[in-house]
């Protein structure tokens, strides 16, 4: 059976971001719960995600900016408090305000010396990453990728973030109601360049796909892409979860936790913590597949079957393009030594959506 369009989107994004995130701990110094335990060097801020650079760092010059600016320039939320606690920025309030205790839009954000240093680190590595991707896969079908991806992007409606935001309640990428959804501006206001990352890119068009789908679907598109596929009737351990899914234990957890308070699935009590689709899980399984169907069909109908035929072409290679029996997506996934990936288990997929959490930003939610 085919991919779907939003997986073909989100595997090579989370694959780039991976490398990309492997490279900042490869060569900048910093804390890990890790280091700690193992009695190494544990100097600098605590290490986080590029995905932290692409929606805060990348935005804040030299002088301080209210919140309210900086949320506007990254067309997402981040995790503000997190990013204070772990060394890369100050919040202050204004001055017209200075007795405020409680942030909110209007403070000050500034970047601390280390959140400089971490700006500058991060700024070269998707052109490293990039140019990397053209070594394995090819110039002609990097070039390829840029230009479908170019063409779908100048058609959308919308600017959408140069990386997926930290999923809302539920895992939703859009909020639910009217006072927790991010209004998108014009493409004209954010247009992107013959530079812009390929994390951009990529990105937006899947933002795209997933404020279409979470427009129509009780359960968030993480959800419905990363868990319910991997789930069925028979049933299957929970502790297998995360290599059938390409995701983090702490995002199934929290994935579960959705689908039981749904009454989509059911957990074993027992030692194996097997889980199984309900008949209403089922049905979910199924509304979902369907409704995968139909956001791609408007897709064609908006963008032209031509312009979707080629992208889902140069993404399907991507994918799917192996050497000696392995993928070449997975190729490049091999952490540094001493690195935190490096005491994790290999990865053996990728996920089918990314889970941007507030844990950390990482695309696969750990």
């Amino acid at each position: 059976m085919p991919l779907d369009l939003a997986t073909l989107l989100s595997q090579p994004l989370v694959a780039f971001t991976v490398e990309i995130d492997n490279e900042y701990a490869h060569r900048t110094t910093h804390r890990t719960t890790q280091q700690r335990r193992m009695g190494g060097v544990n100097r600098g801020p605590w290490l986080t995600s590029f995905a932290m650079y692409a929606n805060c760092l990348q935005f804040i010059g030299e002088a301080p900016v209210p919140v309210r600016d900086l949320e506007k320039l990254a067309r997402s939320s981040t995790n503000l408090d997190g990013m204070r606690r772990w060394g890369y920025i100050k919040l202050s309030p204004p001055p017209e305000k200075a007795n405020s205790k409680r942030p909110n839009e209007d403070w000050m954000v500034e970047l601390t010396p280390a959140g400089r240093m971490s700006r500058e680190s991060w700024r070269p590595l998707p052109e490293v990453i990039e140019q990397r991707w053209r070594d394995r896969f090819g110039t002609d079908e990097l070039s390829s990728l840029r230009a479908v991806l170019t063409e779908v992007n100048a058609g959308l409606d919308a600017a959408y973030p140069d990386f997926m935001p930290i999923l809302k309640y539920g895992l939703f990428t859009r909020g639910r109601g009217p006072r927790t959804e991010r209004p998108m501006p014009p493409v004209s206001d954010a247009p992107l360049r013959t530079d812009s990352p390929l994390t951009a890119l990529l990105s937006r068009p899947l933002c795209a796909f997933a404020y279409e789908f979470e427009r129509y679907s009780p359960l968030s598109l993480a959800i419905s892409a990363n868990l319910l596929p991997a789930l069925d009737e028979p049933g299957i351990r929970n502790r297998d979860l995360p290599q059938r899914t390409g995701v983090s234990k702490e995002s199934i957890a929290m994935a579960m936790g959705i689908l039981k308070k749904s009454g989509l699935i059911e957990i074993d009590s027992g030692s194996s913590k097997t889980v199984r689709l309900t008949p209403r899980g089922l049905a979910a399984q199924r509304d979902a597949l369907q409704l995968f169907s139909e956001v791609e069909n408007r897709w064609v109908d908006h963008f032209g079957k031509p312009t979707i035929q080629r992208l889902r072409g140069v993404l399907e290679r991507l994918v799917y393009k192996s050497h000696d029996g392995s993928p070449l997506l997975l190729q490049g996934l091999k952490p540094y030594p001493g690195t935190w990936r490096a005491s994790l288990a290999e990865v053996q997929t990728l996920p089918r959506f990314p889970m941007v959490l507030h844990r950390g930003g990482h695309p696969d939610g750990s």
